[in-house]
């Protein structure tokens, strides 16, 4: 059986939150959770799934906002890069959080590294470090799927001008950790700023800029 992927754009941003299962175990992870997600949550509960992760693709607030949500309600620990959970557990990033209205990053359980396997169910998913957006960016691949958070949109890329952007890191990226996978990967971004909430890999190497005019 193939993997469930539901989504529900959340928060002030409009933050693209993913619920995935391994229906044949029912064991889930939640991905970029932007805060309360009443259709994922119900769905959750009317199918009897296990949460076994809450995985931050980067560690910007409106991504994080409803850790803490899905933590207390499922005992599931939180998963980010290192380098992220370093950079946003800063007194001057919780500052700059709060400031924004959001909650600040307060626990990081599963600090991890680039190429770290998540288990879920007969599915194992890899954490590609793609820094650009943020210095711990990740991007989490089954095969057939990539959840890429800010690094990557439809026919976009995440922006570089934010404490610990860098456009250079962001094309290194996308050329050595995003290109080289399958044209027929299902990319599912943080946001859908470029109009479509899904494409493949495959039409993005033919319309997105970032694919087509830095390399």
């Amino acid at each position: 059986m193939p993997l469930v992927i539901l989504s529900e754009k959340i928060g002030p941003l409009e933050v693209l939150t993913y619920l995935v299962a391994g229906p044949e175990t029912g064991e889930a992870l939640v991905v970029d959770p932007g805060g309360p997600a009443p259709q994922l949550e119900a769905r959750f509960e009317q199918e009897g799934w296990r949460l076994r992760w809450i995985v931050n693709t980067h560690g910007h607030a409106d991504h994080i906002a409803g850790n803490d949500r899905w933590a207390a309600r499922t005992g599931a620990p939180v998963v980010m890069h290192r380098l992220d959970a370093e950079f946003f557990q800063q007194p001057e990033m919780q500052a700059q959080a709060q400031a924004e209205g959001f909650p600040p990053l307060t626990r990081v359980d599963l600090p991890v590294e680039d190429g770290h396997l998540l288990t879920l169910g007969k599915w194992q998913a890899r954490m590609l470090h793609t820094p650009g957006h943020t210095p711990g960016a990740i991007c989490l691949y089954f095969p057939g799927h990539l959840f890429c958070g800010d690094t990557l949109f439809v026919e976009a890329a995440g922006r570089t001008d934010l404490p610990g952007g860098s456009l250079d890191q962001l094309i290194r990226s996308l050329q050595e950790k995003i290109m080289p996978l399958p044209d027929d990967t299902r990319i599912w971004p943080g946001h859908d700023y470029g109009g479509l909430a899904s494409s493949t890999l495959g039409d993005e190497k033919i319309n997105n800029p970032y694919l087509t005019d830095f390399f």
